[in-house]
């Protein structure tokens, strides 16, 4: 699971970096009221946000919360889970798929 949260963030990390090149960070920070060190963290996939900070964020960048997340999963791709599938193992060992 930490794995799959190292990716989410650091996924959402580049989508917003990547949207945020027209803007600077003081601009963003000031608009949102969201600090900078903050934004340098998320940047780097190294903050894990609330669902109201990806809200702001959203709106910040003139798109819909559920736009930002549809790029995340994009770059994520169709495999990405939080939940194991644990129907492959036996006795802890992971089956080889077929």
């Amino acid at each position: 699971m930490y794995r799959s949260k190292y990716e989410l963030q650091k996924n959402l990390g580049n989508v917003i970096k990547n949207l945020r090149q027209e803007k600077s960070i003081n601009q963003l920070s000031n608009e949102i009221e969201l600090s900078k060190s903050i934004w340098s963290e998320l940047e780097k996939g190294k903050k894990d946000i609330r669902i109201s900070t990806l809200w702001r964020i959203a709106e910040a960048f003139e798109i819909k919360p559920s736009s930002l997340l549809a790029l995340v999963e994009s770059r994520l791709g169709k495999d990405f889970s939080f939940i194991e599938d644990t129907s492959t193992f036996i006795n802890n060992e992971k089956l080889p798929l077929a």
